[in-house]
């Protein structure tokens, strides 16, 4: 527990064989448990997960890639079922930085934001850090998510490194989060639907001897792809939804439904879990 509410981690991994154990360990004790969804991965990462001695680490497996919005969606339902306060997304990749967790669940905790994201871009070591394609690329990424979510203050809207409060968890319509690259962006403009408080907190880079599957041409068209549907999504929702609900031609719109799913499978038939690894 932090300060008197239960966490959760939630690890999406993809082909992390190498690096999948290192960022288990990194995981502080007081974590209460950790929830590993394998995207498909055709090396040994399942295998490695397996072996992880540790009773709060559980193993969700998906039987064909579905992308990491889809491996985060269901870490996140996955928390909701366990009743976990609070949940942190850390790739498994090790590029989040442990210490960092305290100022991202300190907002969470003392009530001043539902949805904490980090923020590399303002770390001194920057340039020293992470590499410049990504500082360019993220820096107009932001530029681009802020209108699109209507969160004029984020930055490094890239960062996948975040902590929601189950009370907005449990709003966000999850069957509707855009589930490949690009979740980030597309969750940003889903919270402002539903008038989540959004803080940004500074993390560390953290880059060592991962490699990136993105390339440009990816990023380019996909992320053109999500932010359009994302700001037209976000702009139905929150304005013409409620203005043709005022005016009787529709019926009011209803909140996001929570779909929570029984212990005996997570999502759908081509998902499995193995629980409590020891």
């Amino acid at each position: 527990m932090y300060r008197g509410a239960t966490v959760g981690v939630v690890v999406p991994a993809y082909n992390e064989e190498k690096l999948i154990t290192s960022t288990l360990h990194s995981i502080p004790a007081w974590i209460d448990r950790i929830v590993v969804v394998d995207d498909a991965s055709s090396d040994q990462t399942a295998a490695a997960v397996g072996a992880f001695e540790d009773p709060r680490v559980e193993l969700v497996r998906h039987v064909r890639n579905r992308g990491v919005g889809a491996a985060i969606v269901n870490g996140y339902r996955r928390s909701l079922e366990l009743g976990l306060e609070l949940t942190v997304v850390m790739a498994g990749d090790g590029q989040m930085d442990p210490a960092d967790l305290p100022q991202l669940l300190d907002p969470l905790v003392d009530g001043d934001a539902d949805y904490v994201k980090g923020n590399r871009l303002t770390d001194p070591r920057l340039f020293q850090r992470m590499p410049l394609w990504r500082i360019v690329g993220n820096f107009a990424l932001s530029c681009l998510t802020r209108p699109v979510s209507g969160y004029w203050h984020v930055v490094d809207s890239q960062c996948g490194y975040t902590a929601i409060h189950q009370g907005a968890l449990s709003r966000l319509p999850l069957d509707a989060l855009y589930p490949r690259y690009g979740f980030p962006n597309d969750v940003l403009a889903k919270l402002r639907v539903i008038d989540a408080r959004v803080a940004d907190r500074d993390v560390s880079p953290v880059y060592g001897s991962e490699s990136s599957g993105i390339y440009w041409l990816t990023a380019i068209f996909a992320l053109s792809f999500v932010l359009l549907r994302s700001l037209s999504s976000r702009l139905v929702s929150q304005y013409v939804e409620p203005a043709l609900a005022e005016w009787g031609l529709v019926g009011a719109k209803r909140p996001p439904r929570l779909r929570l799913v029984p212990g005996a499978r997570l999502v759908s038939d081509d998902e499995r879990r193995a629980v409590g690894n020891r």
